[in-house]
């Protein structure tokens, strides 16, 4: 009975998960939580080969989809055709994610741009497709963001990263506040400093860096990809029919830390 109680609370079975940039990293983490709480998981991203290696390791049916959220003319088509083969995304995660770590002023715009096209503007495109298609077919989802500390804190030399991160708490209270009554859930996760190529890539021979950030984080270790995983895994359920707006901070009391 309680492992019946548990599954109807938290499972996610019968759903439909997109999870972009879920061929590595934290998304491949994000992937596999679902899809061990039961989705129907799609992971999306640039490149074939590191999907399907993804989607082997991932299992439970994993499938995949070559999707470049850059690419804001072609999500139209790209969520359409998903949905057609796997089903009604019900449950989107954006996820994708890159960085630039570069001093302010040697910066320009297009240095920016190659930040917030991936975080905020194909995160806001392929989320209006997902949208349409759940009013459509009058089907409730949920839909979640992956923020960042950054947007908490400051931290130098990654402006791009900082602000793209920024502005997605900003969408999340927008299209929560939008939606809600209509059905769909906006949320999103904070991951604080885990350990991933993105961290690795920003603190790689920066020693005083990666010094400071451990220095402040309660628990004395960098989080892991499923610390995430999870996170958007209760986000994704039952369990969280109720909450909606908010943005979960998964980082070991970093943002709070002394």
């Amino acid at each position: 009975m309680t492992s019946d109680i548990l599954s109807q609370t938290y499972g996610l079975h019968g759903k439909t998960a997109l999870v972009t940039g879920g061929g590595s990293g934290i998304g491949k983490a994000i992937a596999s939580c679902l899809a061990q709480s039961g989705a129907k998981v799609v992971i999306a991203g640039r490149r074939a080969d590191v999907l399907e290696a993804a989607a082997t390791e991932i299992g439970h049916g994993c499938e995949t989809a070559v999707l470049d959220v850059t690419d804001i003319a072609a999500l139209p088509d790209a969520e359409a055709a998903i949905a057609r083969k796997f089903g009604t995304i019900e449950i989107l995660i954006n996820n994708a994610g890159n960085t630039l770590k570069k001093p302010f002023e040697e910066s320009d715009m297009a240095d920016f741009d190659q930040v917030f096209d991936v975080h905020v503007r194909g995160a806001l495109e392929l989320s209006r497709c997902v949208i349409k298609r759940l009013l459509a077919e009058e089907r409730h989802g949920s839909i979640s963001f992956i923020s960042s500390m950054t947007a908490y804190i400051g931290q130098p030399l990654v402006h791009g990263y900082t602000i793209s991160k920024t502005a997605i708490d900003g969408v999340i209270r927008g299209l929560s506040a939008e939606f809600a009554a209509r059905g769909i859930r906006i949320n999103g996760v904070a991951p604080g400093w885990i350990d991933t190529e993105i961290f690795r890539k920003a603190t790689d021979g920066d020693l005083p860096r990666k010094q400071k950030i451990m220095s402040r984080i309660p628990m004395q270790s960098l989080g892991e990809p499923e610390d995430i995983g999870w996170a958007c895994a209760f986000l994704s359920s039952p369990a969280a029919k109720y909450i909606n707006g908010q943005v979960i901070l998964v980082d070991g009391g970093g943002a709070t830390g002394f």
